[in-house]
């Protein structure tokens, strides 16, 4: 795979798939910066070398055509600024305007193309929808890391139709930090799995224990651990069709060597909601009619010893529902033993999604040493799965 340090863009347009995902308030204006902050290196990389950059994302899920709140337009001015030069907007992805514009791009300049999921083709993969885009450029950058488990237009197609491809800064970033923690991570080396179902981390539970010393396991998910093994868990989230295997994982933790650690209690609830009736128990003996919501402070306790005695963090799904200040707790425990960790000389590395805005919500996104842009995509590179988006540069 070519990096774009490897590449001089001087003369070139680039095609730049990026992640400009970002959540916007009622008013448009952007309410979390990560992803935008992460793609500037790379455009002041071509800018800088004389080349122009014609930038692509999607964001959010539009259902038919064009809808004002999901429009990159509202990115523009903050493109712009962070950027420092002038980005043009060119409307329609395929449109004659955008033809036009990237046409008469000149080098140091920048545009950008509206959602690109205004058209079903791009998650289709349409291959003329991606010779479309790649028409206009020269070479494809492709800096979108949390796309490419998606062989999109886009961020997989296009490359049949460009002859030079390099990665981002982003995708260069997203897969050394991960090689760190799943090739030859630095011990103990301790793999934080929280969120709400066993059957969205079988594969990284999985593969994780051929490499982790130890396995905490929180958020909804661990209630059909204890189920399994006889626990009353009250109205807790359970897969009951997922008890056998919750059983098999326990055995294989044990056979491989490694800690597999559960919450020994939890808060909970006497309903799924804020504002809850809150009462804590043992995770194995939760009364009828409560659900866990949070890990107590007993595995709070447990776990943020363990995290803080490991030179090597993963850290993959939040402790609880941790938007709700009741159920936070846990989510918050685990958050500042990681950032102590990292201080103390270990590699954190948060797994995005849901993990990487707790991080960040909580304040903690510069005390851990790489939070990925991509939930899914790092999910599934972790799981050893061939990511489209990746695959493409390698061709």
């Amino acid at each position: 795979m070519k990096t774009i340090d490897s590449y001089n863009f001087e003369g070139k347009k680039a095609v730049v798939r990026v992640d400009l995902n970002v959540p916007l308030n009622p008013d448009f204006s952007i309410r979390d910066f990560t992803r935008i902050n992460a793609v500037i290196p790379t455009v002041k990389k071509i800018i800088a070398d004389g080349g122009s950059a014609i930038l692509m994302s999607h964001m959010g899920r539009p259902k038919d055509g064009f809808e004002e709140k999901f429009s990159l337009k509202h990115l523009v001015a903050t493109l712009s600024e962070k950027l420092g030069v002038e980005v043009k907007f060119g409307g329609d992805p395929i449109g004659a305007e955008a033809d036009a514009m990237a046409a008469d791009l000149k080098p140091g300049e920048v545009m950008l193309l509206d959602n690109l999921r205004f058209y079903k083709e791009e998650k289709k993969g349409d291959e003329a929808f991606a010779e479309k885009l790649a028409s206009r450029g020269d070479v494809w950058v492709m800096d979108a890391f949390g796309t490419a488990h998606r062989a999109h237009a886009s961020t997989a197609v296009i490359a049949k139709f460009m002859k030079d491809k390099v990665s981002g800064y982003v995708m260069a970033a997203e897969i050394l930090n991960a090689k760190k923690i799943t090739e030859n991570p630095q011990r103990p080396f301790t793999a934080i799995m929280g969120g709400a179902k066993v059957s969205d981390k079988i594969l990284l539970i999985e593969r994780i224990m051929d490499v982790a010393d130890n396995i905490i396991i929180g958020g909804g998910m661990a209630y059909t651990f204890f189920k399994a093994q006889g626990g009353t868990i009250g109205n807790s989230l359970c897969e009951e069709e997922k008890l056998d295997l919750a059983l098999e994982l326990i055995e294989k933790a044990k056979a491989k060597g490694v800690n597999l650690l559960l919450p020994v209690d939890s808060i909970c609830g006497d309903k799924f909601g804020e504002d809850a009736t809150v009462a804590s128990y043992d995770s194995n003996a939760i009364a009828d009619g409560y659900m866990g919501l949070d890990i107590g402070p007993k595995a709070s306790a447990e776990f943020s010893k363990v995290i803080k005695e490991s030179k090597s963090v993963l850290w993959n799904g939040p402790m609880g529902v941790s938007e709700w200040a009741n159920f936070a707790a846990g989510t918050t425990a685990v958050a500042t033993a990681v950032a102590e960790a990292t201080e103390g000389g270990a590699f954190s590395l948060i797994g995005g999604g849901d993990s990487a805005a707790a991080v960040n919500t909580l304040g903690f996104g510069d005390r851990v040493s790489y939070i990925s842009t991509g939930g899914g995509a790092m999910l599934e590179l972790m799981e050893g799965k061939v990511l489209p988006g990746i695959a493409a540069l390698e061709d």
